[in-house]
């Protein structure tokens, strides 16, 4: 009898501890325990992966002159760049939306610490990218610390982007370079940047940055659209008429095709424009593009667009996971204003395929980035088909986004 009950009571300390274990290997591979670790002998699910990437941003050094932007598998190095680079603000963001993603606090904390480095970037008036220096960083910092530093930063950032507005154009002036060809060229990616405007009008109740941020968006909505709904990446406008020079790409194969990302940011941009507007043609473009891009002939069936949906070397030719994910992201708030399943079934497919071992870098990379397969600047043949920190940030804006549903 003594016997039969030291058997029963070690059967059930045996699966007591096979519980436990399973609990603790349950939670290891959805990427909550902050002491996993890399061992060859363990199979990783996809999740697990993921929490090896994430650990990759906090092994990465702090440093203000460093933002890790892209990763160059030729050379074997991480392009790095201070933050008067419009990709800046998007390693600090992506630390925050890890933070969102896992509740873990030392990701809260490296996103404080690169945050800060950007503060100065609110008195840089020789770009247009504010939104996505500034909003991407303290933006997504706001959400976890309501704090009035990082709202004036916010609104003394709108203030100086709004020194390049132009009233007779009505329209933010994109670039400062390129002056021996165009006079005030105007990019579909400055769509992004309105919402810093927006949101300064919030926490400041000046008006006059909603007013600036809708002048630019009409204007956008009125010129840099062609008739099958594509945009084209750059206007240029003539300063003494107002009248646009010039419809032309920077990044694309050609003036007349459909780049990815530039897609991407047309959609995204007017979709956000809609939210702070609620205005019907914000919305109706939104829809228009998102159509041409999802039902486009050389879409591949993942999600994962070729760089530019015009690039006669298709299907030879690299994909974008940025643009990919930047319209993810954007399909999912469109989803919540048209319940069209359509628009949420692409965003989890990219999810989906993002979220496989085609796209994900894998374990022995030791680099501050998520996702392979973005597509830079075909221009100066740069960060084609490499890791590039504005895919990640969009990858994780979307994982938050279907969460959030």
């Amino acid at each position: 009898m003594i016997k039969s009950n030291y058997r029963i009571q070690s059967s059930k300390i045996i699966q007591f501890i096979f519980c436990v274990l399973t609990i603790y290997l349950f939670i290891s591979c959805n990427g909550k325990n902050k002491s996993y670790e890399e061992n060859n002998d363990q199979p990783l699910t996809i999740d697990s992966l993921l929490a090896l990437r994430y650990q990759q941003f906090l092994k990465y050094q702090v440093d203000s002159t460093a933002f890790p932007r892209s990763y160059n598998p030729k050379n074997k190095t991480i392009k790095k760049v201070p933050s008067s680079n419009w990709t800046s603000g998007f390693y600090a963001g992506a630390l925050w939306q890890i933070f969102e993603l896992t509740g873990e606090e030392t990701f809260k904390k490296k996103a404080e610490e690169w945050t800060a480095f950007i503060e100065k970037e609110k008195f840089n008036d020789r770009t247009h990218d504010m939104g996505f220096k500034v909003f991407c960083s303290f933006g997504n910092g706001l959400k976890h610390n309501n704090d009035n530093d990082y709202k004036d930063i916010i609104v003394k950032s709108a203030q100086t982007l709004s020194t390049r507005f132009d009233e007779k154009i009505g329209s933010i002036r994109s670039w400062d370079f390129g002056k021996e060809k165009w006079q005030f060229p105007v990019i579909i990616d400055n769509m992004m940047n309105l919402e810093l405007l927006f949101e300064a009008t919030k926490i400041s109740k000046d008006s006059s940055f909603h007013k600036l941020a809708v002048i630019h968006a009409n204007t956008t909505l009125k010129n840099h659209f062609r008739p099958d709904h594509s945009t084209w990446h750059v206007l240029d406008y003539d300063t003494i008429s107002g009248d646009v020079r010039m419809r032309v790409t920077h990044q694309g194969i050609n003036d007349d095709s459909a780049w990815a990302r530039g897609q991407a940011w047309a959609i995204n941009g007017f979709t956000m424009a809609y939210r702070y507007t609620r205005d019907p043609k914000y919305l109706e473009q939104a829809k228009a593009t998102a159509n041409f891009f999802i039902n486009h002939k050389n879409l591949p069936e993942d999600g994962i667009p070729y760089w530019d949906f015009d690039d006669p070397a298709i299907p030879n030719s690299p994909r974008d996971v940025s643009a990919a994910a930047i319209t993810a992201s954007a399909l999912v708030e469109l989803y919540e204003y048209t319940q069209d399943q359509t628009y949420l079934n692409y965003s989890k497919k990219v999810l989906n395929s993002l979220r496989s071992t085609n796209y994900i870098l894998p374990k022995e990379m030791k680099i501050p980035f998520i996702l392979d397969h973005s597509s830079g600047d075909y221009s100066q043949k740069s960060e084609m088909d490499e890791p590039i920190i504005y895919g990640d940030y969009y990858f994780l804006q979307t994982a938050l986004r279907l969460k959030d549903l």
